[in-house]
């Protein structure tokens, strides 16, 4: 095979053919369709037949000519010596372009990215356009129900990186794989198909690859079709370092404020203060508080400008900004369109309705988040708010101006939810909460959960789960919400169903996004462009533990995430690990946590856990101001390590997550934690921390000291009629208070000397106030000769389900 790139003059000569036949094809496609348009004179059915075949050829003469000359463009054109392109991008760019020609054919398109280095030496225009041909030939040649994949795979002993398109298509017979990328060429097989084409476009992906240094053959596929397997020098470096010089006037731009973004331009003008930062911005508020908004709404919160000010009371509004941190600010501007190639941010005036272009070294997405409303008849009716930024605290709180009672219903019953419960009641209005799921705050285990519901409940608020909204009713304002359990006034509605991360900018440049719909990220949060960088509830993240892609949206992780960022824009190495999803807040009196994995997540993925239940006072009983916190750890029972921690309860619960949650980050066991050495004092926190004595209680567990048992599995005994004792070991005292149902009450000061009244053949679970009574019961039953002995976790201060009084 003759490689032309060896032979300018012949191909000059090729050129000027393709050049001089492009003109008279142009005119006879013209001639074509004046007569097939009928223009001079009426057809009969077989002449239209025939003119519509003499198109189709002339067509077929119009792409030979045109990839003629892509091909001789190609083999002309010297690549600059410094391009480099994101093949992720180009790769992803393209799937889209076939994404619904795919879809029509019910054939399964994908993109398979394994390579840490996704960039390499070339244009990319070029390679858009080679593997735009290489996937337009994979889907003509594949049927129906079938799969066409694009995979990258890295080779870093060579350099390179491997672009592969395989198919399940009709493939090419081993003879030919040579002869495909010869100009003209088409199998026996194409030749014999009706489908069009002109034996080009391999020729022309050939010559664009070697143009790059690369190359490119054909081969057999794993998916029983053909494969294209493209090899391409990987560029030298993704992002170069950057140098005191070229930092200085380094022009950054950040979309997006509330969180990250804002920290972003903090973080860079202390680094760079020469740098020229910008921030684009929908709203006219640019970074406030959005975790106080509840509080806004509340009163404890007074004036809106709290939620906006440093702790000195300096508001971070633009003036602030512009004068004190020299940051540009473009408030009430709509970042519209990327161009990556000139590193241009295209931009709308909102107020005045005019564009312009802001040009960028790097840019920065922190976009944020959407949230979510149902598409339920009803839902445009006044007074339904979502609780999504300060206009809608301001909308809320004007509705609660009238000084009377007001029903409110909250549509979810998440941490949005659940917070902004507390203040509404404060303001005297009748909540309900309406959630679709068995049980409010997905972050906790069921019976966490369900401690939560009974706080709520014996605070007046109406709790219904298992509950679907159906529509909103009203005359120009909502009067009340339907669901599948009847119809519930309302003369406001507080949709907190969630939110969704805001890609769409992200999306129309190209950019890659994670399997959880949000950007995806390295840990140094590049976007699979090294020049963007992306931050806040718009990225997906890693999960410490599994490894895998999580979305979980706080705004401490957008701080967090903002400060990496910007360390790097400013030529920094500093890297983002992961979350374990911790999370903290408060429902009346109640605090509620939660850190890494909860029980039913852990078994979802296929732990055998040891779980415990541990309710305590969180400091020394005899101090004023003690109060219970309910507390749950979730244990790898082969690696006795800690997985998960939450609590609930009056007490202080948010140290007791955050000393779980470096546990978890630094791979302790339940032995390390329960010698650690934390901080004692009777005012603060017990002898033997909450936290360590649920960690021995757990060792007692896995050691096979204490054999446990759930309220929630006794709960489903009882409903069974399973023949056990219920044994209610406390005082007398605390009996008369609250007992639980079918329990047999005998004290534990007196159950040595009644030990013969329990019968030895059937199994015993004992429990006390808060266990550890419980516990010592079975030692002793164990000792006297009781075989089938459990222990209920949590006593009657985490029993989830009716108590009687």
């Amino acid at each position: 095979m003759t490689d032309e790139s060896q032979h300018p003059a012949g191909l000059d000569l090729t050129s000027l053919t393709a050049h001089q036949l492009q003109s008279p094809l142009a005119a006879v496609k013209h001639l074509l369709e004046m007569l097939q348009g009928e223009y001079v004179g009426p057809l009969s059915e077989r002449q239209k037949e025939m003119l519509a075949r003499a198109g189709a050829r002339c067509d077929q003469g119009v792409e030979t000519v045109q990839r003629m000359l892509s091909i001789a463009r190609a083999q002309q054109e010297t690549v600059p010596a410094d391009a480099s392109t994101d093949i992720t991008a180009v790769l992803h760019k393209v799937r889209e372009q076939f994404a619904s020609q795919a879809a029509e054919r019910n054939i399964e398109l994908t993109v398979d990215i394994d390579a840490s280095g996704t960039w390499v030496a070339g244009q990319e225009a070029g390679l858009t356009e080679s593997l735009n041909a290489v996937v337009h030939n994979a889907l003509k040649y594949t049927p129906d129900q079938g799969q066409v994949r694009l995979k990258l795979q890295e080779d870093k002993d060579q350099g390179l990186l491997k672009i592969s398109v395989a198919d399940s298509g009709v493939g090419i017979p081993e003879e030919s794989r040579e002869k495909v990328f010869e100009h003209f060429y088409r199998t026996p097989d194409q030749q014999k198909s009706s489908r069009p084409g002109t034996g080009l476009g391999l020729s022309f992906v050939r010559a664009v690859i070697m143009s790059m240094g690369g190359s490119v053959r054909a081969d057999k596929s794993d998916l029983g079709g053909a494969e294209i397997i493209i090899s391409i020098p990987q560029a030298r470096q993704s992002a170069k370092d950057i140098s005191q010089d070229e930092r200085k006037g380094m022009k950054v731009v950040i979309v997006g404020g509330v969180a990250a973004g804002p920290k972003v331009a903090s973080k860079v003008i202390r680094l760079m203060p020469d740098a020229e930062v910008t921030i684009v911005e929908r709203g006219t508020t640019l970074s406030y508080a959005g975790c106080g908004l509840p509080y806004y709404v509340s009163g404890v919160v007074t004036e809106q400008k709290q939620l906006m000010s440093t702790a000195v009371g300096a508001v971070r509004d633009h003036v602030f900004f512009q004068n004190v941190k020299n940051v540009r600010i473009m408030n009430q501007t709509e970042a519209i369109e990327i161009n990556r190639s000139a590193k241009e941010l295209l931009v709308r005036d909102l107020a005045g309705g005019g564009t312009m272009n802001l040009d960028y070294d790097k840019l920065m997405l922190a976009t944020g988040a959407k949230p979510i409303k149902p598409n339920l008849p009803g839902i445009d009716l006044d007074n339904i708010f979502t609780l999504h930024g300060v206009y809608d605290a301001e909308g809320i709180k004007s509705v609660l101006l009238e000084p009377k009672s007001h029903d409110v219903v909250i549509i979810g019953g998440g941490l949005i939810g659940v917070e902004i419960t507390e203040a509404l009641a404060k303001r005297g209005c009748r909540v309900t909460i309406v959630e679709k799921r068995a049980k409010l705050l997905p972050m906790l285990d069921w019976e966490m959960a369900r401690l939560v519901e009974q706080h709520l409940e014996a605070g007046g608020v109406k709790v219904l789960t298992a509950t679907q909204a159906e529509r909103f009713e009203g005359a120009g304002k909502v009067s009340a919400v339907v669901t599948s359990n009847g119809k519930i006034p309302a003369e406001m509605v507080i949709v907190a169903v969630g939110v969704s991360p805001e890609v769409t900018l992200a999306k129309q440049a190209g950019l890659e996004i994670g399997t959880t719909g949000a950007i995806k990220v390295d840990p140094h949060m590049h976007t699979s462009d090294p020049d963007i960088y992306a931050a806040g509830d718009c990225v997906e993240n890693i999960n410490l533990i599994t490894g895998r892609p999580c979305y979980f949206p706080l705004g401490s992780t957008a701080n967090k995430q903002g400060r990496v960022a910007a360390v790097n824009i400013c030529g920094g190495s500093d890297e983002f690990p992961g979350i374990l999803g911790s999370t903290i807040c408060k429902a009346f009196d109640y605090c509620i946590g939660r850190t890494g994995l909860t029980e039913a997540e852990a078994r979802d993925l296929g732990y055998d856990v040891t779980t415990v239940l541990a309710p305590a006072p969180d400091r020394e009983h005899f101090m004023p101001g003690a109060k219970y916190l309910l507390l749950k750890l979730v244990v790898d029972s082969k690696t006795r390590k800690l997985l998960g921690a939450q609590v609930t309860g009056p007490g202080e619960g948010h140290k007791r997550i955050d000393a779980a949650a470096l546990a978890i980050t630094a791979n302790m066991t339940v032995d390390q934690l329960a010698n650690a050495d934390l901080s004692y004092a009777p005012s603060y926190s017990l002898a033997m921390d909450n936290i360590i004595t649920a960690a021995n209680v757990a060792r007692n567990k896995l050691d096979g000291l204490m054999v446990g048992i759930s309220p929630i599995e006794v709960n489903i005994m009882t409903r069974e009629k399973r023949d056990f004792i219920f044994l209610d070991v406390r005082s007398p005292g605390e009996y008369e208070q609250v007992r639980l149902p079918n329990a047999t009450f005998i004290p534990l000061a007196t159950l040595r000397s009644r030990l013969r009244e329990l019968p030895r053949d059937r199994e015993i679970i004992t429990f006390g106030q808060i266990s550890l009574r419980g516990y010592e019961a079975a030692l002793i039953l164990k000792h006297a000769g009781f075989k089938n002995v459990r222990v209920m976790d949590g006593g009657v201060e985490m029993w989830p389900f009716e108590k009687l009084f």
